[in-house]
């Protein structure tokens, strides 16, 4: 997942990406009001965790514009004020959850895979494809009862893929929610992480697709349609 880290405490902001990072998701960081708005403007990302006390321009204030261009991306507030009303505020503007510093990082976590877990595929809890489990809670992924060994970016890059399922998904897109602004990836780095991820699927109903031009494409075989199930 692509998460933007808007925190203008340098240390908290590095520590926060170190974190964040650790969990394989790809992490921007800005710490700066203005040029945070100007970022959401035109790139995307699956959560943002959005300090409220901003130079330039406020968290408030880039809340409400974000909302106004209709975007829907979770939100995580964070502000060191203990005002109950600047939480109200926020959570009124289009936050969709609020943490007040000092915090556990335990509990950031926590809040930032359970707003990950609302507009995605991961709502499923656990998606079946025949005898292929994944499991987004734990980020595991079994074949026939035998783990795949999926690193931390082969299984985002999974998860991405399954999000735009039965569609062609282009390295764009890809790179966009796989690599953070500062990743030195190679040019190849996609062809090589599909290529990895393809071999590891073999045997699975799931098909990784090449499509010349367009992108990747991710199906099922057969009527391997996927299914939702409690985890155990």
């Amino acid at each position: 997942m692509r998460i933007l880290v808007i925190e203008d405490d340098e240390d908290l902001a590095d520590a926060l990406v170190r974190r964040l990072r650790r969990l394989g998701h790809a992490v921007d960081c800005q710490n700066d009001g203005l040029n945070a708005d100007g970022v959401l403007q035109y790139e995307t990302f699956d959560l943002v965790i959005l300090d409220i006390g901003l130079p330039r321009m406020s968290g408030f204030e880039i809340l409400h514009r974000l909302r106004d261009r209709g975007s829907k991306t979770p939100v995580l507030a964070l502000t060191a004020r203990i005002d109950i009303e600047d939480r109200v505020h926020a959570l009124d503007t289009g936050a969709d959850d609020y943490l007040a510093k000092p915090f556990d990082f335990r509990e950031l976590e926590a809040r930032c895979r359970a707003l990950l877990r609302r507009p995605s595929v991961q709502a499923a809890g656990v998606l079946r494809f025949g005898e292929l489990v994944i499991d987004s809670a734990a980020r595991q992924v079994s074949l026939a009862g035998q783990r795949i060994d999926l690193p931390k970016r082969e299984y985002s890059l999974l998860e991405i893929l399954l999000a735009g399922m039965n569609r062609a998904v282009s390295k764009a897109e890809i790179a966009n929610k796989l690599f953070a602004f500062d990743d030195e990836a190679a040019p190849n780095a996609i062809e090589v992480y599909i290529a990895r991820l393809r071999k590891k699927l073999e045997g699975s109903p799931l098909r990784i697709e090449t499509q010349r031009g367009t992108g990747y494409l991710l199906t099922a075989a057969g009527d391997a349609d996927a299914t939702a199930a409690p985890r155990d």
